[in-house]
């Protein structure tokens, strides 16, 4: 039988207090004034919805949901909804703040936002949920819209669910509105090369940092914590570069093959196995611990937050890494890495290729234009790389890791841009 992973120990971290414990680091090193300081770190917008929803048997529940709208100082704000039963107003106000920083760092014209709703979707039918996206639409029309704020799938959100809330958002405009939301499915909208943009941006950051530490790609091994959409393509596209890719994981468990693994194969026993790796005889099955501490010289942490903790940081043996997840390093865990010569391509550098796309999706659905596949990823590439050289140079220039002058070069962004806009 194959090993079960037990729930992972979570430090009991607060991730907006994780998250403003680095922007008060980047915010002294960049000389922030306080009157600047005041303004960045506060949302400027913080909506708590309740929604009554019929359910299949005839019964009403209500949901609570989130939407928080960090900052619009660069443009709308952009950010995603999730549907899970762990979501909690802290979250979604420290996933807003990293969507702005996320946003700056990649310099595309967009604020930071985040939604979510508390909610199981896995035991909820198709009719349920569309019910509960259609009233969390109406209850936030007054703040989204396509120069307002844009939302976009997340944890337990897809395409089909971006279709509906489109539609919901359309019918109460009169007209048809693609451009309110990203991630739509393609026949509506959607962009080509969205699907593997978050993936796509974490292969292009790796190779840029393997390319400054003088690691040669063919010859580097690496383990993808977190098999989904992200993970699954990163290490896709990885592979292709030569990488080898010698350890995976999802919700059943961890996989390790000393010889590589074929990544095509594990690709498509998940999809044939209801999206789990549980079973797959490419691989031996290890503890998630195991993963993340192998000796491997890329770890991609493509999973959910807070996997790489005290507890577990002076372990891992990992030249390099690139964060496809969104916080999966606590902040206490930062100055352990940073002591073991470790570089980190923090999260709001190594994941926006996602944002990047949906903005590329955005472009488009205003121009009424659909771009080629050659050219939304030569240009997220392009933007990409940018991006990674940008951080790097900065972190040389300041003495600071990569996560810090990924935060120094957003918040100078947002900064310099709220000083020419003026306060009250």
């Amino acid at each position: 039988m194959a090993y079960k992973e037990p729930a992972p120990i979570k430090d009991k971290e607060n991730p907006f207090e994780s998250m403003m414990s680095r922007f008060n680091i980047a915010a002294e090193v960049l000389g922030l004034d306080d009157d600047t300081y005041e303004v960045l770190k506060s949302p400027a917008r913080q909506v708590i919805v309740n929604l009554p929803v019929t359910m299949d048997d005839g019964s009403v529940r209500v949901f609570e949901g989130f939407r928080v709208v960090h900052s619009t100082i660069l443009g709308p704000s952009k950010g995603g909804i999730r549907y899970d039963q762990g979501v909690f107003l802290d979250e979604v106000k420290a996933l807003a703040a990293w969507m702005t920083w996320k946003c700056a760092v990649v310099d595309i014209p967009y604020g930071g936002a985040k939604g979510g709703i508390v909610c199981d979707p896995s035991s909820m039918s198709a009719g349920e949920l569309e019910r509960l996206t259609r009233a969390y639409t109406v209850a936030l029309i007054d703040t989204f819209g396509p120069d307002q704020d844009i939302p976009a799938p997340d944890m337990g959100t897809g395409p089909r669910e971006m279709a509906w809330l489109m539609d919901e958002y359309s019918k109460t405009k009169g007209m048809t509105v693609n451009s309110v939301v990203t991630g739509k499915p393609l026949v509506l909208g959607g962009s080509l090369g969205r699907v593997e943009a978050t993936g796509r941006g974490v292969m292009v950051s790796a190779m840029a940092a393997m390319e400054v530490l003088g690691m040669d790609p063919t010859e580097a091994t690496a383990a993808v914590q977190g098999f989904g959409n992200v993970g699954s393509w990163a290490a896709k596209l990885l592979s292709e570069r030569g990488v080898r890719i010698l350890g995976v994981s999802d919700v059943s468990g961890a996989y390790w093959n000393e010889n590589g693994i074929n990544i095509d194969e594990a690709i498509a026993y998940k999809n044939a196995h209801h999206g789990r790796l549980e079973g797959y005889a490419g691989a031996e099955p290890i503890s998630n611990d195991e993963l993340l501490t192998s000796a491997v010289d890329l770890l991609v942490p493509a999973a959910v937050e807070d996997v790489i903790t005290a507890r577990n940081a002076d372990q891992i043996q990992a030249k390099l890494i690139v964060e496809g997840a969104n916080g999966p390093t606590s902040a206490n865990a930062d100055r352990i890495i940073n002591e073991k010569g470790i570089m980190v391509v923090p999260d709001i550098l190594a994941n926006s290729g996602g944002v990047t796309v949906s903005y590329f999706e955005w472009v488009q659905n205003r121009l009424g234009y659909k771009w080629s596949l050659d050219m939304v990823t030569e240009r997220s590439d392009r933007i990409m790389t940018e991006a990674f050289n940008k951080v790097y140079a900065t972190s040389q220039k300041y003495g600071v890791p990569m996560r810090i002058a990924a935060y120094i070069v957003a918040i100078d962004k947002v900064a310099q841009t709220y000083k020419f806009r003026g306060g009250f």
